[in-house]
Parts: C-alpha cells; structure tokens; sequence
C-alpha cells in the first residue's frame, strides 16, 4: 500500500495509490460515503496504531467494489504534498552511512566508527513535484543528497536490533538538499540542513509489508537527467537495525518520527570543480520497491 497526501480544491488529504498508478483513492472521501470514521491525517493514523493500516485497506476495497469512482482521483487534478506534510519533530538523519560517500567529502579517516547524527527542521519539507528554493540570499552551494527514508510506527525505547524493523510504519524517499557553505560556516549542521523547502520527501508512504529488505534496494539520483548517485542500501555502514536501536537508547521513538539513512557517493560536493545545485535544475531521486521524487530548484 502506498499512502500520499495531497491537496484538493483547497484542502488538504490523503490517500491510497491505485493499481494503476496514476490515480489515488481518497480515504477521507471513502470514510464519509462509507459513513465510518478515520484519522484526519496520515500522522494522526499513524499514531493511532496498526489498525490504520487494516482499516484504510478496508475502505479501499469497499471503494473499489462498489464502484465508488467519484473518490477516486487523477494525479493531474490534484498538488502534491509530502507524505507527512508537518512532521511532529525535526527529521533525524544519519551522516556519512555509505564509505564511498565520507571519503568524497574528506578521506578514509572520515569514516565513522559510530552513528553520526544531525536533524532537519519541519519547515524543511515539501513534497514530490514542488520547489526548491535556491536560497541565493545566504547560499552559493546548494547540493542534493539522496536518501532512504524511515518512518516510525509505533512509539519504542530501548530496542533490540533484532525487534528494530517491527517499528517501521513504512519507507519513502528523501532528498537531504544542503547549503554546504553554512555547513562549514557555522562548524555543525543544523543551519545548512535547515533552510525551507530544503527537505523533499516523497512521493508516498510504502507500508514495511511491501519492503522484504530495507538493507537491499537500489538507489540513484540523477540531475537534469544525468546520473549523479548510483548506490544500493546493502552498501550501508550502519544498517536499518543498528539505526533504530542506536536511536532507542534512552531515547524514545513515536509514531510518525522521520530518520534519513544516509546518502551514497556523487553528491555535488564531491566532484572536482564541485556541482551545486543552481534554479532550474531538474533533481530525481528513484529507490527500488518505492519509486520516484521529483522537484526543481526555484
């Protein structure tokens, strides 16, 4: 099952793709014909606890056999917004998970012997198909990291590896986009994580059940076309597991926390001259088993 967001004549939805992959089933609309009641959202669902999943399977299926096509919608007709379009915290994302990627940003000594962790502030995200804001006021070197994204789906403290991958609600795409001058500038991450529109995830939420390895997909970023990342998640340093527990350790995770695994070798920064990010520039981020995120620099 693949849950979106969206927006619709103003307002704001969600829902699940359809078998054709061009449309979308909108649960609310479902729920109201259906006359039974779900979460306002998909954070909110998400927090209510596994039976959302069975429960909007269900109201897809009664759509769908009872020819319920009025809530049935085109992806034409509506605008993309981010699977969890205001997360409840700031993103946490792991640094330097792939080798080939910490010795392009410095050497083999910058390979990590522990979890490096930094966050994104919510005001970061955006969705599939919207824009990226160059930020040409404070930044000359905007930069695109594409990443495996998980999000949370039951709250946990503490967790074993081997119990980690039952707290995932789902996976989707994140592209960690970066100002690496106020990277430098200011000797931490925050600030050049966290510029608006800086985070854009998406297209949807894929539920864990569709996912058989988080640790085995494939993953690419290409610009205007042009591969930049070509990658697989068994390339990870630290695993999905590690990460989850290393997280959990006397800190507890809750429903709808967002965690970016890290980005592969052939960010812009790593090339010689580097190859930042300038408006126009068209950034498409595709991971085996979830799909495609698209968005152009503004």
């Amino acid at each position: 099952m693949k849950l979106m967001s969206f927006n619709l004549e103003g307002a704001e939805k969600y829902g699940v793709v359809d078998d054709s992959g061009k449309k979308v089933w909108d649960v609310l609309a479902l729920a109201e014909a259906a006359d039974k009641g779900v979460p306002a959202t998909i954070l909110a669902g998400i927090e209510s606890g596994d039976q959302f999943y069975e429960i909007v399977q269900g109201l897809v299926k009664w759509g769908s056999q009872n020819g319920k096509e009025d809530c049935l919608h085109s992806f034409e007709n509506i605008k993309w917004l981010a699977p969890i379009p205001r997360p409840g915290k700031n993103i946490m994302c792991v640094g330097k998970n792939y080798r080939d990627h910490a010795i392009e940003m410095g050497s083999e000594a910058d390979i990590p012997e522990h979890i490096m962790v930094f966050t994104k502030s919510p005001t970061t995200v955006i969705g599939h198909e919207e824009f990226v804001d160059a930020h040409t006021d404070v930044t000359n070197e905007l930069d695109y990291e594409g990443e495996l994204a998980l999000v949370i789906g039951k709250k946990g403290k503490n967790i074993p590896e081997n119990e980690a991958l039952d707290y995932i609600f789902g996976y989707t795409i994140l592209n960690d986009v970066t100002a690496r001058d106020l990277q430098k500038r200011h000797k931490q991450f925050f600030i050049g994580k966290s510029l608006d529109t800086t985070c854009p995830m998406g297209p949807w939420i894929v539920h864990r059940s569709e996912i058989d390895n988080p640790n085995g997909l494939a993953i690419q970023t290409k610009v205007n076309g042009e591969i930049r990342q070509d990658s697989n998640t068994k390339n990870f340093i630290f695993p999905t597991e590690e990460i989850i527990s290393t997280l959990s350790r006397g800190m507890t995770l809750e429903p709808g926390d967002i965690i970016a695994t890290g980005t592969p070798a052939g960010v812009g920064k790593g090339f010689t001259p580097p190859r930042m990010l300038k408006s126009g520039d068209q950034i498409e981020i595709k991971i085996e088993g979830i799909g495609k995120l698209h968005n152009t620099v503004n």
